[in-house]
C-alpha cells in the first residue's frame, strides 16, 4: 500500500489530472493480500475503510455484502475515483436538473466488474448487486467531511457526515 500511497503523491503537485491519475489506476495492480488487511465487512451497510489520509487525498477500501447500497449522492465537486478490486458494483450516474423541485436524471448505470475504473465521479449511487461480496478502492482528492445525499423520493437533500468503520487496519 505504501507503493500506491507514494504513487499517488507524485500526483499532488499537478493536482491530480484526470488522464494520469485514471491511466495509473487502472494499470495499478493492488495485491488482494495488501487489500486484506484493510477489509472489515458490516452485516447492515458496506463499509468505509480508511487507508491513508493528508489535506491532498484520502483514500479507502470499501467493503460491499450482497444488497449494501450507498445512496444517490454527491462528491462536493472534488475529483474522485473508484476501481473494483474484487467482485462486481452497479454504479448509476446522475446528471441535478433542478433543486427545487429536485430532479435528476440518470445519465448511465455500469456493471463493474474488477478491474472496472470509475471516475471521476460527480452524482452517483453504488449497489452489489451480486451474492458475492464485492470490494472496492476509493481515491478522495481534498477530502470533505460531509456530502450530500439526494432523496429523490422525498424530493429533499441531506447533508450527512463521513464516517469511517475502521482507520489504519483498525476498528472504530
Amino acid at each position: 500500500m505504501n507503493d500506491l500511497i507514494r504513487n499517488l503523491n507524485d500526483f499532488v503537485s499537478e493536482n491530480f489530472p484526470v488522464d494520469k491519475v485514471t491511466s495509473f489506476l487502472t494499470d495499478y495492480d493492488l495485491k488482494p493480500e495488501v487489500i486484506e488487511k484493510y477489509c472489515f465487512f458490516k452485516d447492515e451497510k458496506y463499509s468505509r475503510n480508511l487507508v491513508y489520509k493528508d489535506e491532498h487525498f484520502e483514500l479507502l477500501i470499501v467493503c460491499w455484502d450482497s444488497g449494501h447500497k450507498a445512496p444517490i449522492h454527491g462528491h462536493e465537486g472534488e475529483k474522485c475515483w473508484m476501481k473494483v478490486e474484487k467482485g462486481s458494483l452497479q454504479i448509476c450516474n446522475y446528471q441535478l436538473k433542478s433543486m427545487n423541485p429536485l430532479s435528476l436524471t440518470m445519465t448511465d448505470c455500469i456493471d463493474g466488474m474488477a478491474g472496472f475504473l470509475d471516475g471521476p465521479a460527480d452524482i452517483h449511487s453504488v449497489e452489489n448487486i451480486q451474492d458475492k461480496p464485492a470490494i472496492s478502492l476509493h481515491l478522495y482528492t481534498k477530502p470533505f467531511e460531509e456530502c450530500d445525499i439526494y432523496c429523490i423520493d422525498k424530493g429533499t437533500i441531506e447533508r450527512i457526515p463521513l464516517v469511517y468503520d475502521s482507520m489504519y487496519m483498525e476498528l472504530c
